[in-house]
């Protein structure tokens, strides 16, 4: 039942209330004609709790933009949401691309800076691999009621595909329910191949001002904690409060092994205090066992990552190293659940804070 502007309705009182249900909820496509945009096209869609958000089905149904009453919860870069034909694989490269967004997906056999692979293809994987700039085929909107609930989806299908090479197939879908204030992703991966291949797959989640500001604080409990320089373990305070924006460009990359509650799920919340706004993350710790934390607190370029995946962000080698490399076989189906969400005001974020702590395992 969708609870709207402080309480909760049938589905026959909304529409008794409304001409059409797009006063209160819809997902609209357009097309993207100009500039570096052209190809990217875009999903906008509207949920009248307070939150939107843009999908882009030229760029792997990535969710470019999202802000909450009117507060964006995202950082976006100046090259804005640019489309596929214009992907610069060489070098680092990639950022001429990079929207930031809320998801920028990363994948689906490399994560990382550029790294030559002597085990594997023996030649330069390209900057977090080519799953952003892939665009959707069979791409869909569903909208209608469930029950008593009122449910968008968003389908379509990434090949990542080289003769000789890996074929491997993502079909995604994101959907979000009238009323409440979280987006749902369902990734599935298959190895259409005849070898198996490397599968390394990362939600690149890039939270910005106003949500990112000084004093915004992470809460995430982890068994093991590490920098990504000299690979040396780290305490809480080195992480998890941000800075406001500085003078000179510095990156710190941690990784985490997030701690689960008794259902084996991972809880992440960044929390603003002084706007009275959060931002949580929920998944399956035996879809997604690392989590990525960036942190890039210049001026001009003020973004922090939220990055769980099924390995980290340092590259291949970093990861057979540590045993965190992971493969799929020909045929093998794996799935990625991944839900983000709003929390608005001081008690939400006191009472999610309190939720993870007590359903913490040993």
């Amino acid at each position: 039942m969708p609870k709207l502007f402080g309480r909760n309705f049938t589905r026959r009182q909304l529409l008794n209330r409304v001409g059409d249900i797009s006063q209160l909820m819809y997902a609209r496509r357009a097309e993207r004609s100009e500039g570096f945009e052209r190809g990217a096209d875009l999903i906008d869609v509207f949920n009248a709790s307070g939150l939107g958000f843009s999908v882009l089905p030229g760029r792997a149904l990535d969710i470019a933009s999202a802000h909450y009453k009117g507060q964006s919860l995202c950082f976006r870069s100046g090259p804005g949401d640019v489309g596929p034909a214009f992907y610069e694989p060489e070098g680092f490269k990639w950022g001429r691309g990079w929207f930031g967004g809320l998801v920028t997906s990363c994948g689906l056999d490399f994560v990382g800076h550029p790294e030559i692979d002597p085990e594997e293809e023996n030649a330069e994987m390209p900057l977090h691999g080519r799953l952003s700039y892939i665009p959707a085929k069979n791409v869909g909107i569903e909208a209608g009621w469930e029950g008593a609930d009122y449910v968008v989806r968003i389908r379509g299908q990434m090949r990542q595909a080289e003769v000789f090479a890996e074929n491997l197939e993502l079909s995604r879908e994101i959907s979000t329910v009238l009323g409440e204030r979280s987006i749902h992703i369902r990734d599935r991966i298959e190895n259409l191949a005849a070898d198996r291949s490397p599968l390394m797959f990362v939600y690149h989640c890039n939270p910005g001002f106003p949500l990112l500001d000084e004093g915004t604080r992470l809460v995430l409990h982890s068994r093991e904690s590490t920098e990504w320089t000299e690979d040396r373990p780290v305490a809480p305070e080195d992480y998890t409060v941000a800075k406001g924006p500085q003078p000179r460009a510095h990156d710190d990359v941690y990784v985490h092994r997030p701690r689960t509650d008794r259902q084996g799920r991972v809880h992440i919340g960044l929390l603003n205090e002084k706007l009275g706004l959060g931002l949580y993350w929920q998944f399956k710790h035996s879809e997604i066992p690392i989590v990525n934390h960036w942190q890039h607190f210049h001026k001009g370029t003020y973004v922090t990552g939220i990055e769980p995946g099924n390995c980290s962000v340092l590259g291949r080698a970093w990861n057979r190293q540590h045993g965190t490399l992971q493969y799929i076989e020909p045929g093998e189906v794996r799935e990625f659940n991944m839900e983000i969400g709003v929390l608005d005001g001081a008690d939400e974020m006191r009472e999610f804070e309190r939720k993870v702590k007590r359903g913490l395992t040993k």
